[in-house]
């Protein structure tokens, strides 16, 4: 399987008329790759990723174990209803330029949860508050005020 961004990355430079003959295809693809950002996450925290449903999405049965070992991980479960949402929603619509904003937006909300998962992967703590990226933002105003004190500064 292709990495979670490039196929992300393909819906989402894919011209709208491909995008919209194939609705199945893509809603699989984008949900799969949902999917295998997840099982990295199961994985990297020593479970076996579950095969399981919960309202006929195994991506919402994964949000759902990774969460019990880690309430912070609750952040995303809106991300994760909002990508299943975004790809019945394109599979269901008749018109071609519906189709192409669902998947276009399914595409984004998937990058979003790849970024977060990410996040979360190098940062435990990130999603304490809600989803923001607060302690990566911390260390990085520790990190800026510490590079741009002046030597005049640090006698004060």
């Amino acid at each position: 399987m292709d990495s979670p961004f490039a196929i992300t990355d393909a819906v989402a430079s894919m011209p709208g008329d491909e995008l919209a003959r194939s609705p199945a295809e893509t809603k699989s693809m984008l949900l799969d790759a949902g999917e295998s950002a997840l099982v990295r996450w199961v994985i990297a925290h020593g479970s076996e990723p579950t095969q399981d449903r919960v309202e006929g999405f195994r991506l919402l049965a994964l949000h759902r174990q990774a969460a019990l070992r880690d309430p912070t991980f609750n952040a995303c479960r809106e991300t994760c209803r909002e990508l299943v949402y975004q790809c019945n929603a394109a599979e269901a619509q008749t018109d071609a330029g519906e189709r192409v904003r669902h998947f276009r937006l399914a595409a984004a909300v998937a990058t979003h949860l790849f970024l977060f998962i990410d996040g979360k992967l190098e940062n435990e703590k990130l999603g304490e508050f809600c989803c923001s990226s607060r302690p990566l933002r911390s260390q990085d105003a520790v990190g800026t005020s510490a590079e741009t004190q002046s030597p005049a500064s640090e006698g004060r």
